[in-house]
């Protein structure tokens, strides 16, 4: 395997489980870039660009990397509530209006990020081209009754989070999602991450494929629990409804789903541009810029959900737009937030490590949250950490 790219002396441990994620764990084309204290320490690439095997992954390629969006779009109502123009304890409806129906009229913008919202799921799933037509979507949400109380219990919003995010955006600032992020974060910043793709950058960007999951090191493989089996296996189930939101589930390779604004799914980057993001969050950059004031950083890891999922069906933990690390893992501090992308995607800042971290790949596995890719390159980093 041709690794490109470099290390710094002493994170050596995360080039060694990067050449064994294509080894012994179904890689074909992938990156992980690494900040530390505003300097990259890790930025390596190799593999193909297209998981079925077409043209070298170079140094710009980027990927869809499915749910690690949301990580990326939930700074934007937070940069927004720091400028002082979206309140977090407000009502969704004092935004729209519209959103009061169904038994959500007591749903505030906290419910919405952390998946307290109550509606994970449509009555009538969307087809793709209503789900990317920038209007379905919202009419939809709006108008679906909640499944619990809002504020209640919390469940991922796995598809549902991209309409009610965007429209939201869309009521406080007058733009779309997408284009406010460009404007205000990812082209000020000269990240290539992008919700919505221009379309003189869809050549950069490489194709994802199913795979199935190699045989574990050491010969044992966890299956999942049979409760989480089940769910996912009943198409009545709130998990399957969930993820199934758009109905047939649409091309993640199509043009037209790549030019998409879909915060929930959709976003196309590189895992530079990933790590690059979290450590702006921080003000852990080269030139020093800083997108979150401590306190925006602070309230990123604050705990607003936890414990029974009613979708994924495990316990989990969310802050206001970003996934939670569970409160008994070593390898990350209590200050940690991110967001991982369902099939292999990663990207977290650890503000009391001083650490931005992003990792893509084009080779989507059956995992959700703990893809064993990730955790591996996770656990050599700690590793490089623990030794300094």
């Amino acid at each position: 395997m041709n690794i490109q790219g470099e290390v710094a002396e002493g994170f050596e441990p995360v080039r060694e489980a990067f050449v064994r994620n294509f080894e012994v764990r179904g890689d074909r084309g992938a990156a992980v870039t690494v900040y530390r204290d505003g300097r990259r320490v890790v930025d390596l690439w190799a593999g193909t660009k297209d998981a079925d095997g077409g043209g070298p992954w170079e140094e710009g390629t980027a990927q869809v990397v499915r749910s690690a969006t949301k990580g990326v779009a939930a700074a934007v109502p937070l940069l927004l509530h720091q400028r002082g123009l979206l309140d977090l304890d407000a009502p969704v409806g004092a935004y729209w209006p519209e959103f009061k129906a169904g038994g959500k009229d007591r749903a505030v913008v906290r419910d919405l990020l952390a998946h307290r919202a109550g509606v994970p799921a449509l009555d009538r799933p969307l087809d793709p081209a209503e789900a990317v037509d920038g209007v379905s979507g919202a009419r939809a949400v709006a108008g679906q009754q909640a499944f619990w109380e809002p504020g209640t219990e919390h469940g991922y919003h796995a598809q549902t989070y991209s309409w009610l995010l965007s429209e939201l955006v869309l009521r406080v600032t007058g733009e779309s999602i997408g284009s406010w992020l460009a404007r205000e974060v990812t082209g000020p910043l000269g990240l290539d991450f992008w919700i919505g793709l221009p379309e003189a950058e869809a050549a950069r960007v490489g194709r994802v494929g199913a795979v199935e999951p190699p045989e574990p090191e050491g010969g044992l493989r966890t299956r999942p629990r049979r409760n989480v089996s089940q769910a996912y296996a009943d198409p009545s189930s709130l998990t399957r409804r969930a993820f199934g939101a758009i109905a047939p589930l649409p091309d993640e390779n199509a043009p037209e789903y790549r030019a998409a604004e879909l915060p929930a799914s959709a976003g196309i980057g590189t895992a530079r541009a990933l790590a690059g993001f979290y450590a702006a969050l921080l003000g852990d950059t080269e030139d020093g810029a800083r997108l979150f004031t401590p306190g925006t950083a602070a309230l990123a890891s604050r705990e607003l959900s936890s414990g029974p999922d009613r979708v994924l069906v495990v316990n989990t933990r969310f802050g206001p737009g970003y996934m939670l690390h569970g409160p008994a893992s070593p390898l990350l501090s209590p200050a940690s937030f991110g967001h991982p992308g369902r099939g292999g995607s990663l990207a977290f800042a650890d503000a009391e490590a001083g650490i931005g971290f992003g990792y893509v790949t084009n080779a989507l596995a059956k995992s959700v949250t703990a893809d064993p890719r990730p955790q591996a390159l996770i656990r050599a980093l700690h590793a490089s950490l623990s030794a300094a």
